[in-house]
């Protein structure tokens, strides 16, 4: 059993598809969706107990999900049936692609549990510290991998014939339930007055309400000041109920996911692609080149020797380097933050990650481009720069550049750029003259033709001029990204989290790469 944010997931019990004998596996499943009046224990330390009848038996169907994994649409509950001891279930998997892959796992034995996902409407804590749900939205039902309670049911399912275990009622032939309208009441709602309620709202009761708004959050508050009319007339005199009168009520919600100010793209790695690092031993590896090329050339006279040139292959070795870090988390910072401080490290260390080996590639690529020179920083003078680093490009092979590599703030300049008619230079929608387009909501573009890939990693004044896809590409980047790991602490009640990478890179050709900056 899991417990993330307000959903709770329940895992109860296994499933497994059969046949009868000459038939082929039904697409029905069916089994024990939640035992009521059992106490569950989370993963973070709470336990949780269904009561009778918390879940619905009508209304809108849940969903049949692959792992809580909302994209993982396999089917539909079409029958629930609840039996004051559990809540029953029968689902079809859908005849797609996806539910013949589950169907072949769960036959496999890879996939038999199943795990309920609910919306807690009404619970409370009870003396024990239990969370007990008394209503709750069943939002979806998963086919997961582990159960979370020893000995729960296994259900067989037969294409001809649906058995449940021995001790266990069948269920009857399941019908879709298709969610109708409410009907209208046909008698009138006759107004009465309020009865002070006995107690006051649970914390757990009024973070649900909160959480829900509406006439819900609405009529826990009218709770709240009808208990304070019965119970202390002479402050409710007045009618004003403030934050200062229910401090213990008052929560500190959390709003949203945890901001972060790094966008952890890597537009140098993404252009260049990066190429699965070699595995093997050893420190270095070695990604050979020709530079001496066979040699062709017009035979002189009849019976002369041809041109004979002797090709060599030169070693260019590459040094792997390992990017990483680590953090070392208490056990109860892993428990108690809500949300779960883990994930949240996790996805910060991955993206420091892929900013530090950006940076990295982006370092490298400018370091070992051939200098080109200062550009006076005109329109007119900027189309002379790229044309002359093509044309030094084209000249060694008559391979073209394909992208045009720069920092904010060039992109800034060549975006500010117009013509002799105050015209932009490189329009957000391009005229059928333009010399290309280039829009400030975004760092897409395409000057005189070439991709514009932007990067802060860059060098502040930087353009690059150069070939970086395809098979010509002269600069590549190798990365085998090792990913997390982590590691117990007992004697500090913590958990160490690294993140790491092996990442290299290679300017197999500079002349392929012509750089110029502006003053």
């Amino acid at each position: 059993m899991t417990y993330a944010g307000n959903m709770i997931y329940l895992t109860t019990s296994k499933v497994a598809i059969a046949a009868a004998e000459g038939d082929t596996p039904s697409r029905i499943i069916e089994g024990v969706a939640v035992p009521y009046n059992v106490i569950a224990t989370v993963s973070g330390g709470e336990q949780v107990m269904f009561l009778p009848g918390s879940l619905p038996i009508d209304g809108k169907a849940p969903r049949l999900l692959e792992s809580h994994d909302g994209s993982k649409i396999i089917g539909i509950v079409t029958a629930r049936m609840d039996d004051e001891e559990e809540m029953r279930y029968a689902a079809r998997i859908s005849a797609t692609k996806q539910g013949d892959d589950v169907i072949e796992l769960i036959k496999d034995g890879a996939l038999d549990s199943v795990s309920v996902g609910v919306d807690p409407i009404d619970a409370e804590y009870n003396d024990a510290g239990v969370l007990v749900i008394s209503k709750a939205a069943w939002r979806e039902l998963s086919i997961v991998a582990e159960p979370a309670f020893e000995g729960a049911t296994i259900d067989s399912i037969a294409a001809a014939k649906v058995k449940i275990n021995e001790s266990e009622k069948p269920m009857s032939d399941p019908i879709e339930q298709v969610e109708t309208p409410a009907a209208a009441p046909k008698t009138p709602i006759w107004a009465e007055a309020r009865r002070a309620p006995s107690r006051l709202p649970s914390m757990s009761e009024w973070v649900s309400a909160y959480v829900q708004g509406g006439d819900k959050f609405a009529s826990v508050n009218r709770m709240i000041a009808d208990h304070q009319a019965v119970h202390n007339p002479i402050a409710a005199a007045a009618g004003d109920i403030a934050t200062g009168d229910t401090p213990g009520l008052l929560p500190v919600p959390v709003v949203g996911n945890v901001f972060t100010n790094l966008n952890p793209l890597r537009p140098v790695v993404n252009a260049i692609g990066p190429r699965a690092m070699p595995l093997g031993a050893g420190k270095t590896f070695n990604r050979p080149e020709i530079t001496t090329h066979t040699s062709v050339a017009q035979q002189s006279t009849e019976l002369t020797t041809l041109s004979s040139t002797t090709m060599v292959v030169s070693s260019n070795i590459v040094t792997r380097l390992t990017f990483g870090g680590t953090v070392l988390i208490s056990e109860q910072d892993v428990d108690w933050t809500d949300p779960a401080s883990v994930n949240i490290v996790l996805e910060d260390m991955a993206g420091q990650y892929a900013d530090a080996t950006d940076n990295y590639a982006a370092d490298q690529l400018r370091s070992n481009s051939t200098d080109q020179g200062t550009w006076s920083g005109t329109a007119a003078t900027l189309l002379t720069e790229i044309y002359a680093a093509a044309q030094l490009i084209a000249s060694t092979g008559n391979i073209m550049p394909t992208h045009l590599f720069v920092d904010p703030e060039m992109w800034a300049k060549l975006g500010g750029l117009v013509d002799g008619s105050n015209r932009p230079l490189f329009p957000s929608v391009g005229p059928f003259n333009a010399a290309g387009t280039q829009e400030a909501s975004n760092w897409n573009g395409n000057p005189l033709g070439l991709t514009m890939v932007v990067d802060k990693n860059f060098t502040a004044k930087t353009a690059i001029v150069g070939c970086a896809a395809g098979r010509y590409a002269g600069f590549e980047i190798y990365e085998n990204q090792r990913g997390l790991i982590a590691i117990d602490k007992p004697e500090v009640l913590g958990r160490q989290i690294s993140f790491r990478g092996y990442f290299a890179t290679l300017m197999i050709d500079s002349t392929l790469f012509r750089r110029f900056t502006y003053a």
